[in-house]
């Protein structure tokens, strides 16, 4: 019936939605956005207002969750507040509240008081190395940061306060229309306080405080403490249990920004607006409780309602307010977290990014009270995830939502892993790291570092672009989803709010310390970058050897240098990462080689360091595969690929059978590619109609196709691999100027048969037919000569199989798409000789697309696959799992098929 009532233009949004749910149905949950279709974000922000009431409507019938263990349960929930007067009145106290929960007379104390949790460094003592990926991750973001208007950030909070609007909105989520606006402005407020931390541009910081400045002047406006983009009548809704689009959500990221900006930027002013929306929102939901009770105020939380315990929680760190405390706790969503309390897996069906947050947020109660639940909930979370839901990259979800466990091989769409669920599951297994020291936890954290928050910005000379899904589909690409890639200025989407914030903070979790009377650090990931020491007087400088596919080691060096003159002993730990082995560490200090201590899975040297003490290790580093998280049989042979730590994705939009033969090594079916073979990358060129086409490998024919964009498949298509059939031929092409493309024109300096590779299909070659082929012979091998037109720096492909005749366009005038043919001279096709060389004749340039360093050969069945980082791809279509074939296998069930089969027959 609300398929039948919804605009056409809407219905496909719900379809995608309900194509990606197992066996078509899902599983609707009380403790969930109700109904579920308009907990997705991709789904609620193209709706009408009429579609949304629709579908609010149409859902009544859920599904109470009630967990085994009652007393656990009733543990998780704050007890129903006592009525006086016969029940017409409740007085409402929030630390009698408190007490009333908890057990009377008792008061929180911190766990940090005499624990031994790691700490965290600050952000203004870590600087990384600027020619890193995460350097250059981060002054993308940064220059993305400074790009954004203050006065279309806050226009709709001016809006609302009543107060002067000059300039426009923005657009997207940001719109002025928009039930969500002001989330972003949130996390604005946040990214930049630990951009500006980690970085001190004074710029930015100019930036922010305006921000800050203009919020506060809206909230005192306004009168009441209440701050936001959008009147106070969506709370009303939200209390009311009618649809609205997560209010609390966006709240909570406009009170983080706020507890951000106090925290790492010292805006005292910050705190104080903070301190005014916790006093209103303390206030409404004290009158929701009143007027109803408080299981009316946890039905309502099946909204959205992002971090908000988590925040309240910090806040009461710095306030010691136990009204901030219990407004925390009644946040904490008792009918989830209540599940994992009790460890019962009951994830399928919960939207993904409403309920990380709230674990987040319960993990900072334990911080706060000492509660050893809240630390077994966030530790049965992480791995139940980790587990059961994770893709190979870390990240999670499919439609933004969670599905049966150990059941992703069918669920592997464009709208699998949201952006924002990666931003917050980095958050719940940092903090099992800081408590326990579990090196696991820090191997997710760089997993899910490297492949799932890099893989999400375009970085270098496109600041603000950056997608919502990362797709897990085969052969799919970052740019072809429901999404695709963001915009600058009309995005906005929630994963624009927590990109900004993930490339502000690269720093905040590689050295953590230890406190106590002996300098500890514990350094858990390997990013070039220094650290200022101060409780040891050190400065560390981490640097990390340019990685290439042909090394066996990972070397990651440390320069320690004192800058105090009296030097304690002091302990650095170092983890040693579980892609990795011990068999072949080496270590060396001050170029003498020794065997460290090791303390887990740390290296553990104390000792009392002195000014350009210098620590290399090295870390062997391979191939592995790892099978996908799937206990189905017949998905057993689906497995990522990874180089250490890095994700390889095989650039390819259809074929994903490869071949690994009866060798359980993968090094046997995978193999680098030689640094070398980057000089043979050619891109070759014509001029037609004032134009410069390529020739382009479009669907195993030869095509001529438009200059083509910097990182995307066009690139990939219009490059080939063109190496000589002699070994002694060295130099076939030399390069000369810069073409007005500013490619490297290369001019043919001798006459050589050579053989033609399309970039991403190694091994197969282009025929003297013009046809793609896995076979080589005489007929895929061209004799390359100079330019038949005498053009500088050209070159003509004769067949070596036919002379005289060569790869043409047939014609000298043509247009994108012209099919590249095979003419011979006399033919009488063209019109006369110099037309016939014209057509004959190529400008050779650098190929528009290069081997990524970290780049591999694996080996198929049908062909062979070039495999590349995933976080380094941008348009390119790719495929992350792989059926991988084992002839051994294949053969067994062959066997087993037939004899199945005659034994069926026999039955018969």
């Amino acid at each position: 019936m609300i398929m039948r009532t919804m605009s056409s233009k809407y219905l496909h949004i719900i379809l995608l939605f309900a194509s990606s749910l197992l066996s078509g149905v899902l599983c609707l949950k009380e403790c969930t956005n109700v109904p579920t279709q308009l907990g997705s974000h991709s789904v609620r922000a193209q709706l009408s207002a009429e579609e949304v009431n629709a579908l609010f409507e149409e859902s009544h019938s859920h599904m109470h969750l009630t967990p085994t263990d009652e007393a656990t349960w009733m543990d998780i929930q704050p007890r129903k507040l006592l009525n006086k007067n016969n029940g017409h009145q409740e007085e409402f106290d929030w630390l009698m509240l408190y007490r009333s929960i908890k057990g009377s007379g008792l008061r929180p104390a911190s766990v940090q008081e005499g624990n031994d949790f790691l700490s965290e460094v600050s952000l203004h003592d870590v600087r990384l190395a600027t020619d890193s990926v995460y350097g250059q991750a981060q002054q993308t973001n940064l220059e993305y940061l400074l790009l954004l208007d203050v006065d279309q950030l806050v226009w709709n909070f001016r809006k609302q306060a009543g107060l002067a609007t000059p300039g426009t909105p923005y657009g997207g989520w940001e719109g002025a229309d928009v039930e969500l606006r002001g989330h972003f402005v949130g996390h604005y407020m946040s990214a930049t306080a630990k951009a500006w931390a980690s970085t001190h541009n004074e710029t930015l910081f100019t930036k922010m405080t305006s921000v800050v400045d203009v919020l506060y002047t809206c909230q005192k406006a306004i009168g009441t403490g209440y701050l936001s983009a959008f009147p106070d009548e969506l709370f009303d809704r939200f209390e009311a249990v009618k649809p609205v689009w997560a209010p609390y959500y966006t709240i909570h990221k406009i009170m983080a920004g706020l507890l951000d900006q106090y925290t790492y930027a010292g805006n005292s002013k910050a705190l104080v607006m903070l301190t005014s929306m916790a006093e209103y929102f303390s206030n409404r939901v004290k009158n929701v409780v009143q007027k109803y009770s408080i299981e009316r105020h946890y039905t309502s939380l099946n909204e959205e309602t992002g971090g908000m315990n988590d925040v309240l929680y910090r806040l009461y760190t710095i306030t010691k307010d136990e009204k901030h405390l219990i407004l925390a706790h009644l946040f904490d969503k008792p009918c989830f977290l209540g599940l994992l309390a009790v460890q019962a897996d009951s994830l399928s069906g919960f939207h993904t990014n409403t309920h990380i947050p709230v674990v987040i947020g319960a993990q900072m109660r334990y911080e706060v009270t000492g509660d050893p639940l809240y630390k077994e909930i966030g530790a049965f979370f992480m791995d139940i995830v980790n587990s059961s839901h994770a893709y190979a990259t870390g990240g999670t979800s499919v439609s933004e939502f969670w599905y049966d466990p150990k059941r992703i091989a069918d669920m592997l769409t464009t709208e699998n892993e949201e952006s924002c669920t990666t931003y917050n599951m980095l958050k719940v297994s940092r903090n099992l790291f800081r408590w326990t020291k579990e090196v696991a936890y820090a191997d997710y954290y760089e997993r899910a570092l490297i492949n799932g928050v890099l893989s999400i910005q375009k970085r270098g000379s496109q600041p603000g672009i950056m997608i919502y899904m990362l797709p897990m589909k085969p052969g799919s690409s970052k740019a072809v989803s429901y999404h695709g890639w963001g915009t600058q200025f009309n995005s906005f989407w929630c994963c624009y709010g927590t990109g900004i914030e993930s490339f502000s903070k690269l720093g905040d979790s590689i050295y953590f310390e230890q406190k106590g009377s002996s300098p500890s650090l514990y350094i858990i990931q390997s990013i070039p970058s220094t650290f200022n020491w101060k409780s040891a007087g050190l400065l560390i400088s981490q640097q990390m050897q340019p990685l290439t596919s042909t090394d066996s080691a990972l070397r990651v060096s440390f320069i320690i240098s004192s800058n105090q003159s009296n030097n304690q002993a002091s302990t650095i730990n170092i983890r040693i990462p579980s892609w990795t082995s011990l068999d072949n560490f080496k270590a060396s200090l001050n170029s003498q080689k020794f065997v460290p201590m090791l303390q887990g899975s740390f290296i553990s040297i104390m000792r009392n360091w002195a000014s350009n003490d210098n620590l290399v290790l090295e870390y062997p580093i391979s191939i592995h595969s790892e099978q996908i998280k799937d206990d189905r049989p017949e998905y057993s042979s689906l497995h990522a690929i990874f180089f250490g730590p890095y994700l390889l994705a095989g650039i390819t939009t259809g074929n994903w059978d490869a071949k690994s033969g009866n060798s359980n090594s993968v090094s046997d079916w995978i193999s680098p590619v030689p640094s070398t073979y980057n000089s043979q990358l050619i891109s070759l060129t014509q001029q037609s109609l004032n134009k410069t086409l390529f020739v382009s490998n479009s669907n195993l024919s030869l095509t001529m196709q438009d200059n083509p964009l910097a990182g995307s498949h066009s690139a990939v298509q219009a490059t080939f691999r063109i190496y000589p059939q002699d070994s002694k031929t060295k130099h076939y092409f030399v390069s000369s100027h810069k073409t007005s493309n500013g490619s490297k024109s290369k001019g043919t300096t001798t006459d050589a048969y050579v053989t033609i590779e399309p970039f991403d299909m190694p091994s197969m070659v282009v025929t003297n037919t013009l046809s793609i082929s896995n076979t080589k012979g005489s007929d895929s091998t061209f004799r390359l000569i100079p330019g038949l037109d005498g053009t500088a720096n050209s070159a003509s492909l004769e067949l070596s199989t036919k002379l005289g005749c060569y790869m043409s366009t047939g014609a000298v005038d043509y247009s994108t798409g012209q099919k590249l043919l095979v003419l011979c001279k006399g033919s009488g096709k063209l019109r006369d000789d110099a037309t016939f060389n014209r057509a004959a004749t190529f400008i050779p340039v650098d190929g528009v697309r290069q081997y990524d360093p970290l780049s591999f050969v694996a080996k198929g069945q049908k062909r062979n696959f070039l495999l590349e980082p995933l976080m380094g791809l941008k348009d390119e279509f790719y495929t992350v799992y792989f059926n991988i074939f084992l002839e051994l296998i294949a053969c067994y069930q062959f066997l087993f098929q037939t004899r199945d089969k005659w034994w069926n027959e026999q039955c018969e």
